[in-house]
């Protein structure tokens, strides 16, 4: 065993449930401990349409990169806080409309980082790349990113699930400007973030029981408060909408808790 895979092990605590597990334990997977389903089981006791959430989140994910991909021309991905692999990941997605897209996946769990090295592979024409890092490093991701992005040329940066794990409005908002500032214009900002406009106690509940078992601590945010951290970007239509609503392939009325938002800057 290599000293970086040993480093890995010791940080994989399987006894705490942890949001990347729990998430592949909500959209299907089969990468998850006890302790995330057990997590899974007591949130979707108070707010049982957490799964249709998740799971339109990762639908909201494949379109988002679709129409970057095919309509916006970018051709570089930075996908922070990626989870465990699953069906249309972020590179599967682009490099289908160009092959040559350029994707690099950051995590600081060693369980996705160990899944994504194995399971993330590129097209010959395209790259593919996997970061140890935290989101509340920016210039550490970035630094480790330009091995394979060029930060000359757009980035799109998503940030899908992912800003709730920032409780601190402030540092939240720091992280997210330090990482738009690294990128030229032309470049895209990629949020999507639970909210309490569909079950606030439901959602309130839930938090409490994630924060409360020892996890990373999780926060909701309004949509207003979300569309904050687009502020010196435009704003794509249709704006900060609940992940169902934005540009969907198919008419869709349902709300669910989490809201997205799409930016580019000029």
């Amino acid at each position: 065993m290599t000293e970086s895979a040993a480093r890995q092990l010791i940080r994989l605590d399987t006894t705490v449930a942890h949001s990347a597990r729990l998430w592949n334990y909500l959209l299907g997977g089969k990468d998850h401990f006890a302790a995330d389903r057990q997590a899974a089981t007591k949130l979707l006791a108070v707010m049982p349409e957490v799964t249709v959430s998740v799971r339109a989140t990762r639908d909201f994910l494949g379109r988002v990169v679709r129409y970057l991909a095919a309509e916006a021309g970018v051709r570089q991905f930075l996908d922070i806080g990626t989870g465990l692999p699953n069906v249309n990941n972020a590179h599967e997605v682009a490099q289908a409309v160009a092959p040559e897209s350029r994707v690099v996946y950051v995590d600081n769990d060693p369980m996705v980082i160990s899944h994504a090295r194995a399971l993330l592979t590129s097209t010959p024409e395209g790259a593919t790349a996997h970061v140890d890092e935290d989101l509340r490093r920016p210039e550490s991701i970035v630094e480790a990113a330009s091995q394979v992005l060029d930060f000359n040329q757009p980035v799109a940066i998503l940030l899908l699930g992912v800003l709730d794990f920032i409780v601190d409005d402030a540092l939240a908002h720091t992280v997210v400007e330090q990482l738009v500032a690294s990128v030229p214009s032309g470049s895209y900002l990629v949020i999507s973030h639970p909210t309490r406009e569909v079950n606030a106690e439901g959602l309130d509940r839930a938090i409490y029981l994630w924060n409360s078992r020892g996890c990373a601590p999780i926060c909701a945010r309004t949509p207003t408060a979300i569309a904050a951290f687009f502020s010196g970007l435009d704003l794509l239509e249709p704006g900060v909408v609940t992940c169902t609503r934005w540009r969907p392939e198919h008419d869709d009325t349902m709300v669910v808790a989490d809201f997205c938002g799409v930016g580019v800057k000029r």
